[in-house]
């Protein structure tokens, strides 16, 4: 019989400016749960890392003099690892919004096999809006296969500031629509680390409602092709290879490498034919050796190969797969027909126990211009941020970054996890 792990490769991010109550709670509104070490019950997944030896939940046991479960042992600590908190939240995209932030980790002992997370994070906004993902990544026995889903309902409204890197940030445009993905692949491993995948994406959009106050700034909609609704359907096929065993927190001296192409096909219900292809590269190096300090690196490489895929498709800032890309700007800045994007961070304890650390981060992006220009503007960000640990046993960390772009705007940016 196969066994099957949970798991999402990553966390989304919102862009925030303002407060986000994500772990000033009661212990009444948040789930935190353990499994029994016994290992024949679950498959094996890696465990937090030793020295991550204090959470959130030690701090309310200390203050509340209640005592620690005895199995709670990190190194032991083969079981479910459920986080799940009330939000409320201000973006520059959404308002105010209240919700829920879930992030449920599974592990284990055997160091071979990979943590798996289920993540969602419902939310109704100041603005109406309606945002509903389901991240999924399903790790069976000795990681033979993963499966992904990424499922989302979107009731959305988003600021439209046109395209390529030279778009201005003083246009009042706004678009309204409902948006639909369902992105699901299967993996099988070829050898250790190693997996080549086959899938199905979906990008449908309806209800396009496009309100531009500033043609004058920004008529870049428009003149790209403006419809009721569009649709990208197509297949993917992937190639991955990754060290990483827990990508809630990624160690020191791991890596991840993946390449996905995905051809849209008019037979499979498409608007167009048109191709893309999405590199993705990360590299984490324990710096200074021997330290609990970790540095990374990350590149996205997201183009578009033939075709004209719909406008609300195309790369964006905070649009990739995970929201994470472009820390510094809100949410769809920037858009173009292709786009290149570095980033690097530092990662450092704040405390020797784990429970507080500490950020320090730079990224640039770029986008080709029009429909078929160069890339021609980088546009840097950067910031620093704290980490608090939200669960020892997954290595779960809640992320708060500050943030400020090539503009001068700054912004908070809320994580359940590491950006990347």
């Amino acid at each position: 019989m196969t066994t099957f792990l949970f798991s999402v490769p990553a966390c989304l991010r919102w862009q925030c400016i303002g407060i986000s109550l994500l772990s000033l709670l009661p212990a009444g509104v948040v789930a935190q749960a353990y499994a029994p070490t016994d290992t024949t019950q679950l498959p094996v997944s890696q465990p937090a890392r030793p020295d991550s030896s204090a959470d959130i939940w030690d701090v309310y046991r200390k203050i509340l003099h209640k005592p620690s479960p005895t199995h709670q042992s990190v190194g032991e600590s083969a079981g479910i690892h459920p986080s799940i908190f009330p939000e409320l939240a201000y973006a520059l995209q959404t308002g105010f919004a209240v919700g829920a932030t879930a992030n449920i980790s599974f592990t284990s002992a055997n160091p071979e096999q990979n943590v798996s997370t289920i993540y969602t994070t419902p939310q109704y906004t100041q603005h109406h809006q309606i945002i509903i993902p389901l991240i999924t990544c399903l790790w069976t026995t000795n990681n033979r296969y993963n499966i992904v889903s990424d499922w989302r309902y979107y009731d959305y409204s988003a600021d439209d500031y046109g395209l390529g890197g030279y778009s201005p940030g003083t246009v009042d445009h706004l678009m309204y629509y409902s948006y639909l993905r369902l992105y699901q692949s299967v993996s099988r491993q070829i050898i250790p680390n190693l997996v080549a995948g086959l899938g199905y994406n979906l990008d449908y959009h309806w209800h396009i409602r496009d309100e531009n106050k500033t043609p004058d700034l920004n008529n870049d909609y428009q003149l790209y092709g403006s419809s009721e609704r569009s649709v990208s359907s197509g297949l993917t096929l992937s190639l991955m290879y990754s060290t990483r065993r827990n990508i809630n927190n990624p160690e020191g001296g791991t890596m991840y490498a993946s390449i996905l192409f995905r051809p849209n096909f008019r037979f499979l219900g498409s608007d167009q034919n048109w191709q893309s292809l999405l590199m993705d590269f990360r590299k984490y190096i324990t710096w200074p050796a021997g330290s609990r300090s970790v540095l990374g690196f990350w590149n996205t490489n997201w183009l578009t190969l033939g075709g004209i895929p719909p406008y609300l498709d195309l790369p964006s800032t905070g649009w990739d797969t995970y929201s994470n890309i472009g820390r510094g700007y809100t949410q769809g800045r920037f858009r173009g027909r292709n786009l290149i994007y570095l980033e690097t961070e530092y990662r450092m304890p704040i405390s020797r126990n784990g429970l507080l650390g500490s950020v320090f981060f730079a990224n640039i992006q770029s986008y080709t211009e029009g429909l078929g220009g160069n890339f021609r503007r980088l546009l840097p960000g950067g910031g620093v941020g704290l980490r608090l640990k939200v669960n020892k046993h997954s290595n779960l960390n809640f992320a708060l970054d500050y943030a400020v772009g090539l503009d001068g705007k700054g912004g908070v940016f809320v994580n359940l996890g590491e950006v990347f």
